[in-house]
């Protein structure tokens, strides 16, 4: 009669997820120590690549220590993935190696069903993770090229002798709008990976939220008359404790896109109001609207509702990300309402303002 091998009870379960805890403590230590070494020389990355870099570090500890004792183990004569250690071995060696593809099933493998689902989750996460790095790369580097594309061709056009004055002037205003794109694009990508670092607090301070917004709508005066459109503000006493440069950006992000999106001898309305105990901000506008399919989207980065009509008008998709994050960071809320070929009205809500 063959012996079999008793499955491991309750007891052995509890032993195995506390040393697979020590392990990943001990190992995620390690890489942030390891990533702290590299960073002091090549400078510290923003705070979402330095977690996930310090997470496949850890991970790649892990999977080399795993690895050690695997072969340890083997040279003692003992049969790979013959327990459920070896099965975690295998499965943290190849998130470690990116392949974030990994599955336990935790009755296959007898394993603790909270310690397979924690395995999996990581992985899924890091997959995640993985992709949006993968999009971002691919965004940014066509945002770059576009224009960088541009102002080749147009440079190499400015050569010819034979070009009369108006074509020279043409292609030195499209070299500068170009100019001007890339300018914007580097300048949004700054401040969206600032704000990506929690620990920056915001400069919070008192001012008069009203006269704010008044400001902004003067100094894009210039846009909306070139358009012969009309401007209605309606804009009571308010005080606001917040960031207020970061402020500016919210309603010259919004503003901004409402005279864009709006055609000659349209309508712009900026409102201002006490909703509970936050203030209330709405900038509408008779523009082109956004459709039900790109509202849910249009906060997302690089995003464009109208990608053709945003790349005539010199749009990068980061500015109501950006708005989107700002509002966020004061603990507001931002809601859209939009209807196609009659236009759209940004609310935004803001906590801890005091209207007179």
């Amino acid at each position: 009669m063959r012996n079999e091998r008793p499955r491991p009870g309750p007891p052995s379960v509890i032993r195995g997820i506390l040393m697979l805890i020590l392990i990943y403590g001990s190992a995620l230590a390690g890489g942030y120590g390891i990533t702290a070494q590299i960073y002091r020389v090549t400078g510290p990355p923003s705070e979402l690549l330095r977690q996930v870099f310090s997470g496949l570090t850890a991970l790649a500890l892990i999977a080399m220590v795993m690895g050690l004792t695997a072969s340890w183990r083997m040279g003692r004569g003992q049969r790979p993935h013959e327990n459920i250690h070896d099965i975690l071995t295998d499965a943290l060696a190849q998130i470690a190696r990116g392949n974030f593809d990994v599955f336990l099933d935790a009755k296959a493998t007898n394993m603790h069903h909270d310690l397979a689902e924690a395995i999996n989750d990581m992985a899924r996460g890091l997959g995640n993770l993985e992709t949006m790095r993968q999009d971002f790369i691919s965004n940014v580097s066509h945002e770059i090229q576009s224009p960088l594309t541009s102002i080749s061709g147009f440079a190499g056009l400015l050569k010819k002798e034979d070009l009369s004055a108006e074509q020279r002037r043409r292609y030195a205003e499209i070299i500068e709008g170009e100019s001007k794109r890339l300018s914007s694009l580097s300048e949004n990508l700054l401040k969206l990976t600032t704000l990506d670092n929690s620990k920056l607090p915001l400069n919070r301070q008192d001012f008069r939220l009203d006269k704010q917004l008044e400001h902004v709508a003067l100094l894009l005066e210039p846009q909306w008359s070139a358009k012969n459109l009309t401007l209605e503000a309606e804009l009571p006493l308010c005080i606001l404790c917040g960031d207020e440069d970061l402020l500016s950006q919210v309603w010259t992000n919004l503003l901004h896109n409402a005279i864009k999106f709006t055609p000659e001898g349209g309508q712009i309305s900026i409102g201002l109001k006490q909703e509970g105990d936050a203030a209330q901000v709405t900038i509408g506008d008779t523009g082109i609207g956004i459709g039900p399919e790109d509202r849910i989207h249009i906060f997302e980065r690089f995003y464009k509702a109208d990608k053709a009509r945003a790349r005539s008008a010199g749009g990068n998709g980061l500015g109501l990300s950006l708005v989107k994050k700002i509002v966020d960071l004061h603990g507001g809320s931002i809601r859209v309402e939009s209807t196609i070929g009659e236009g759209t009205t940004f609310e935004v809500f803001l906590p801890g303002l005091h209207c007179v």
